[in-house]
């Protein structure tokens, strides 16, 4: 049989370098935000200051924090004017997780 090791005991045989490495991949595993609203107040903004970035009106940023269903270009510039960079990533059984690129973009031949 296995003699289990206590968390303790583990913790202060790793290096400082461990240490932190094991601290910053428990804080990017912890770092969930639910919904704009929240990613909003995160960035210590107001929704008429996310309007004015936006050149849309207050009611119109109220309205895209409360939606389920967005284009990926609207998520895009909230994101941006929330002074954020909005990264896609999929995650496929078995063959690992990959950032999606060239999704919401907008490009010179782009229509609204």
């Amino acid at each position: 049989m296995t003699a289990t090791i206590p968390f303790d005991q583990i913790l202060s045989e790793m290096t400082d370098d461990e240490r932190a490495a094991v601290d910053a991949r428990a804080a990017g595993m912890l770092a969930e935000i639910d919904g704009l609203a929240e990613l909003r107040r995160l960035a210590e903004l107001t929704q008429g200051q996310v309007a004015e970035t936006l050149n849309v009106k207050q009611p119109t940023v109220h309205q895209i924090e409360k939606r389920a269903d967005l284009y990926l270009s609207t998520l895009r510039r909230f994101v941006e004017a929330a002074g954020g960079e909005l990264e896609l990533r999929v995650s496929l059984p078995g063959k690992g997780a990959f950032k999606l690129t060239g999704i919401g973009e907008l490009t010179s031949g782009s229509r609204r």
